[in-house]
């Protein structure tokens, strides 16, 4: 990916906090049948290796499980928001008409190195995480003992583990930080007001990290 300075994002702690509140990740791999991609969701354990691990799970069905082996390189994209940018947006643009469109958004890419996880047990853990975490919001969280032993067990056996342990983390928020901080802002309290508050905020945010900068 590339990532010029003004966008690029090096604080673990802000990429894997972007990870946990977007978990859908697109699991990217490179085996015998070539260049293959699946939209999963992960389980990332902050604490575990370097920079973290990410579990999952596939249906034992999905080739990809063979078609990489332990120890082959993964890429996992996690993305947050994006949106349009127009150049009427810039004050700037009013000024002096030199702005063009663009598009703004927030990701995370997860290098790392795959282990297969053809085990009940890990796989049941990772399940029961999943399901804890994705179903707290309930009203009534729907848990795992919900169902028959016997309907869950066969289900399990469907599914293959995937773990993979993080070797580099890279991060990119563009956010029109190249742009003066007027015309960031502005572009922040229009997306806001259009209805994509992510993404508003986030540009409102960058507008005030630009002021103090300047202040500096």
């Amino acid at each position: 990916m590339y990532v010029p300075g003004h966008f690029a994002e090096s604080n673990t702690e802000v990429l894997h906090s972007l990870i946990e509140r977007n978990p859908l990740g697109i699991l990217v791999t490179n085996g015998g049948s070539g260049l293959d991609a699946n939209h999963i969701p992960f389980e990332l354990s902050k604490d575990q290796g370097q920079l973290g691990v990410l579990h999952s799970h596939v249906a034992r069905a999905n080739p990809v499980w063979q078609d990489i082996a332990t120890g082959d390189e993964a890429l996992v994209i996690f993305r947050e928001a994006h949106a349009y940018i127009s150049p009427n947006w810039y004050p700037s643009k009013h000024d002096f008409h030199k702005q063009v469109p663009t598009w703004n958004y927030l990701v995370a890419h997860a290098y790392g190195r795959v282990t297969i996880r053809d085990d009940e047990r890990y796989v049941r853990g990772m399940v029961a995480r999943l399901t804890r975490t994705h179903e707290a919001g309930q009203t009534v969280p729907w848990k795992m003992t919900d169902s028959p032993k016997e309907f869950i067990d066969t289900l399990l056996k469907a599914i293959v583990g995937i773990e993979i342990e993080i070797t580099r983390l890279v991060g990119k928020s563009k956010l029109s930080q190249n742009k003066e901080e007027r015309d960031i802002r502005s572009a922040g309290e229009i997306l806001k007001a259009r209805g994509e508050p992510k993404m508003g905020d986030a540009m409102l945010l960058a507008a005030d990290a630009k002021a103090e900068r300047t202040k500096a």
